[in-house]
């Protein structure tokens, strides 16, 4: 069985770091529990809007949630979602609104997770991924599937009930895979999607069909893409991707044939690279890496077996 070694198990895969916030699922249905977790005293919230919050640089140099003590909280037409507790026993809460507050002094400014993402802390960085993700649901699921009438929020955010049909509808998770496939030369294979800044370069990635599992999501959109037919399949990692709603399962796959029939659709151009043929293309400015927030970049790395350049990187 082939193995692949990780030369840069140092570097952790964005939005997975552990953030220290238990979610507390348990209290999410206790509504006394609730307000009274919303009135104390050392609980803080933060506002999301459209997928962006407000950061702020800190003297120390490093970047922060602007979060407020509740009892500051703008309420006027927000919904409020529980997103768990620290050690310390301080509760956090996330408002959604129709826009951001207007605090833009200083240096606060909004961001987005592919920006605040590769900037926050893991607590900060768990707190902005599980409320963007709550959003991005609410937002598009305001409508009983069943019956059609209007839902409510209920369970802090995590659940919407239908008061027509009593029917129950949770938060949306859609997994998808994302390979960085070699072949038995040991080269990576990489496409480019038509819509990408010319050059950009990424591992293969789709979603997983009903009926079908991982392995055989990988198979199929590998082969769908490229016209290349992947053999052994092994799990790497995962990490949260909510844009809008994903759930990225990484791999590395090995290719049994070689011979490249891009689809033309999703992508747009696909190349084998050996190390040496990534190295120079990446000096000279002919490819440019992925984002660093993306688990694209630390499996390419897990082969390429050092950290990506970051020049070039769009988000």
């Amino acid at each position: 069985m082939t193995t692949w070694t990780d030369h840069t198990a140092d570097r952790p895969i964005a939005l997975t770091a552990p953030s220290g916030i238990d979610r507390a699922a348990h209290h999410r249905l206790d509504e006394a529990w609730l307000a009274a977790a919303w009135s104390h005293p050392t609980t803080r919230c933060f506002v999301v809007s459209g997928g962006q919050v407000l950061i702020d640089e800190t003297p120390d140099g490093t970047t922060e949630l602007v979060m407020t003590p509740s009892f500051e909280a703008p309420l006027t037409e927000a919904h409020r979602y529980f997103l768990g507790t620290d050690a310390d026993g301080v509760r956090y809460f996330a408002l959604q609104k129709d826009s951001l507050p207007g605090r833009m002094d200083q240096s606060a400014r909004p961001a987005g997770l592919r920006e605040a993402g590769m900037l926050l802390s893991p607590r900060d960085t768990g707190l902005m991924v599980h409320a963007v993700g709550l959003e991005n649901w609410q937002r598009t699921h305001r409508f009983c599937s069943r019956c059609g009438e209007r839902t409510v929020i209920a369970a802090a955010g995590h659940i919407r009930r239908c008061p027509a049909c009593g029917g129950e509808h949770y938060p949306r998770t859609d997994p998808a895979v994302i390979m960085g496939v070699t072949d038995d030369a040991d080269r990576l294979l990489l496409g480019r999607q038509l819509h990408w800044p010319e050059g950009r370069f990424s591992t293969l990635a789709g979603f997983v069909e009903p009926g079908e599992s991982i392995e055989q999501a990988v198979r199929r959109e590998v082969h769908e893409e490229v016209g290349i037919t992947v053999g052994q399949v092994e799990y790497i990692a995962s990490q949260p991707w909510p844009f809008p709603s994903s759930l990225m399962l990484g791999f590395m796959a090995r290719a049994t044939s070689t011979d490249i029939d891009v689809d033309g659709d999703e992508i747009h151009e696909a190349r084998w690279f050996s190390r040496e043929e990534l190295r120079a293309a990446f000096e000279s400015g002919e490819v440019l890496a992925p984002s660093g927030i993306s688990i694209a970049a630390r499996l390419i790395e897990r082969w390429y077996g050092k950290t990506l350049p970051t020049r070039g990187h769009t988000g």
